[in-house]
């Protein structure tokens, strides 16, 4: 390239292009933020059109991939409550899918889910005994922490009467949860009761059928309030 050639080009005006491509880039920030910057390229691309002005839709693609917009994707609404550790050392499964206890404060299971609320995501944790599939402690959060299913521990703890000799030999069976279920404080206050841990097998929905179903079809919990239902 010859050097006039570059400097022609630094000092050549904007082409027509590039003014239309800065016109329609400020149209559709303005429209994407009014819309609560949900659109994405197909409903920004007939929302241009319902307002005068006309483009191309690979035009429109072309200038919200460049501005780093996008829209709302369908079902990431989803979250992850289980973080599995691989590599970590993690207790053997004492349960084996037999959801049975001969009595009270023999086997709990521990699990935990989502619900979504108009003020966002609330997590809820429960921990149930087996034999009686009552719902000993529970707790909902805005959170993912490990005070989270401590809390609902405790709860239950408290609501066994709080004796540390009358849960000596309970077995505590959840999912490999390595940021909740095998975190340092909840594994303590297991052994500090007398429990043993069990962990179920990884991506295995089976594993835990009194938590996964029995907590979330037995228990009605109104998002509104934040508090179980009557």
């Amino acid at each position: 390239m010859a050097p006039s050639t570059y400097y022609a080009a630094r000092s050549r005006p904007p082409s027509e292009r590039q003014r239309r491509d800065e016109q329609l880039t400020a149209e559709i920030l303005r429209l994407w933020h009014d819309n609560f910057e949900v659109y994405g390229v197909r409903k920004m691309w007939k929302a241009l059109n319902r307002h005068g002005v006309r483009a191309a839709r690979c035009t429109v693609a072309r200038l919200m991939r460049r501005s780093g917009l996008s829209g709302a994707v369908r079902g990431d609404h989803k979250r992850r409550t289980t973080v599995a550790e691989p590599l970590s050392p993690r207790p053997a499964d004492l349960v084996e899918r037999d959801f049975a206890a001969p009595a009270p404060n023999r086997l709990w299971v521990s699990d935990l889910t989502y619900i979504p609320t108009w003020s966002g995501f609330v997590y809820a944790a429960f921990v149930i005994d087996v034999y009686s599939r009552m719902i000993v402690g529970w707790r909902l959060t805005d959170h993912l922490r490990t005070d989270l299913p401590l809390d609902a521990l405790e709860m239950a703890i408290w609501r066994r009467g709080g004796r540390i000799d009358t849960l000596d030999g309970l077995v505590h069976h959840s999912d490999r949860g390595c940021q909740l279920y095998l975190s340092i404080r909840y594994t303590e206050r297991l052994a500090g009761i007398g429990a043993v841990s069990s962990v179920g097998l990884h991506s295995a929905c089976q594993n835990l059928p009194p938590a996964e179903y029995e907590a979330l079809y037995r228990t009605e919990i109104n998002p509104a309030t934040l508090t179980p239902a009557r």
